[in-house]
């Protein structure tokens, strides 16, 4: 659903009644409106999304997808000793995550910082060979998501591209009303009419493209949103996220999992960002490194397996002495396919005991929506969510492109400049009715609430009062 627009005569032949043609002029006007500024944010998402999405497949979020092979042996290094190596590489360099390799062929990689910049490193785990080095959040991934998240332009970027989700949602609501079958039959609603020309067979592709993309397009919005500065981290986040109080005598440290994350890309499951880290040094938890064993990235690795964690899993090294080492495997990060088997153990590095073991099935209902939204979202879900991905970002991109097409067709060829929007239904207590609608669905999404306010006060105070902005606003 975009910026399109009809001819004036078109809900007279299709709405019976008068008020329900009032009602129709009005879902039209609104969806007209929000398109004008949805439009060139859905183009910009789906563009970055697609590039997000595929250089995350070949090279991986951190990069850590080494195209050189690693030819396995039958003996391998510790951790310990991959991590000297590691560290060698690096002057200065201070432990902060190992990947562990997905298979056997696969290089282990390890993250380390250096004052505020962060390198990886990537070890041959069978000779402790260095197979390359790379700055961390420095390549082709972070651009491009700098962009789909801030627009480059940070706390405002931000928030322009939450107003601009929050107001998709009002588009495709005010979408599939306009779609929807009056008289002409279900079937026909979900097929386009080929033999239409012109600015007639964009309206029929536009339309049930629009149907078909509306409901995933929903997904993603609201899975997006999720990341948002105000709807997702102090609206919705807030009240579900995972409650430290069910870890069960477990000191609390100052820093909460956000903590984890390194720049705008995210590394914490949503559920868990805002919920307070553990910390280290008490006698709290259950049994996890057995007593006498020392507790470091060898012995936590060991855990990790006793756990069940297979394949590629990531370990976080204790930071501070009340820092805890840390145990994660999710989709998000391109742990696993299935976010299902989401799971974050914390271990406290003195006495090596379990503080902390959350699964996908502790999250709240929001939890576990957002945790399978998310992965659904990035495409981490394996290759039928790539292509299906793929298909809908495609998608989108035709929505905005066809609904131009369609106002450029339908545009006045002479006279003064004007948007020429749908017309302003008559009977204007209906119309505020429709705003009341459409304002409460707003109002759901803070900042989408705000802006409406001050556009209605705008136009009231200002547009609507002057002749120029009354003819092009028409």
């Amino acid at each position: 659903m975009s910026v399109s627009s009809e001819g004036a005569s078109a809900p007279a032949r299709t709405v019976s009644g008068d008020a329900d043609r009032r009602f129709y002029l009005a879902a039209w006007r609104w969806h007209f409106y929000a398109g004008l500024y949805v439009a060139p944010f859905l183009v910009m998402l789906a563009i970055t999304g697609l590039a997000m999405m595929y250089i995350a497949v070949f090279d991986g979020r951190d990069g850590e997808h080494i195209a050189v092979a690693v030819p396995p042996s039958a003996t391998q290094l510790s951790v310990v000793e991959q991590s000297e190596k590691a560290l060698q590489a690096v002057t200065g360099g201070t432990l902060v995550e190992w990947i562990r390799p997905a298979a056997a062929d696969r290089a282990s990689v390890f993250r380390i910082a250096t004052g505020d910049d962060q390198s990886m490193v990537a070890v041959n785990p069978y000779t402790g060979a260095i197979v390359e080095t790379w700055d961390r959040r420095a390549g082709w991934y972070d651009f491009v998501n700098d962009i789909h998240g801030t627009l480059l332009i940070g706390t405002v970027g931000d928030r322009m591209i939450e107003i601009a989700a929050g107001f998709a949602v009002v588009l495709v609501v005010t979408g599939l009303y306009l779609w929807w079958p009056r008289g002409t039959g279900v079937l026909r609603a979900f097929v386009p009419n080929f033999a239409e020309r012109g600015r007639a067979l964009f309206k029929s592709l536009h339309v049930t493209v629009g149907v078909y993309v509306s409901l995933i397009l929903i997904v993603f919005l609201l899975s997006g949103l999720s990341w948002a500065g105000i709807w997702g981290e102090r609206f919705v986040q807030a009240w579900s996220t995972f409650p430290a109080e069910k870890w069960d005598n477990v000191p609390l440290s100052d820093d909460i999992h956000a903590s984890m994350n390194h720049g705008a890309v995210k590394d914490v499951p949503w559920a868990l960002e805002q919920t307070p880290m553990p910390a280290s040094g008490s006698d709290a938890g259950i049994a996890g490194i057995a007593d006498g064993v020392p507790v470091d990235a060898d012995s936590v690795a060991g855990l990790a397996g006793e756990l069940g964690y297979r394949g590629r899993f990531r370990m976080s090294f204790p930071r501070g002495e009340t820092g805890v080492w840390t145990i994660n495997q999710d989709t998000m990060s391109n742990d696993a396919q299935n976010p299902v088997s989401d799971r974050t153990v914390h271990v406290d590095r003195h006495t090596g005991r379990v503080l902390a073991d959350v699964r996908f099935a502790d999250y709240s209902a929001a939890g576990k929506a957002m945790a399978v939204g998310i992965a659904f979202h990035e495409g981490d879900m394996g290759l039928w969510n790539l292509v299906l991905n793929t298909v809908f970002c495609l998608s989108v991109i035709f929505l905005v492109v066809s609904g131009v097409v369609m106002w450029w067709l339908r545009r006045p060829k002479k006279g003064a400049i004007r948007l020429f929007a749908p017309q302003v239904p008559e009977g204007l207590p209906h119309w505020r009715g429709a705003m009341l609608v459409m304002l409460a669905l707003s109002l759901a999404f803070p900042l989408v609430g705000l802006t409406l306010v001050a556009v209605m006060a705008l136009d009231v105070l200002v547009l609507s009062r002057l002749p120029v902005f009354r003819r092009v606003f028409a």
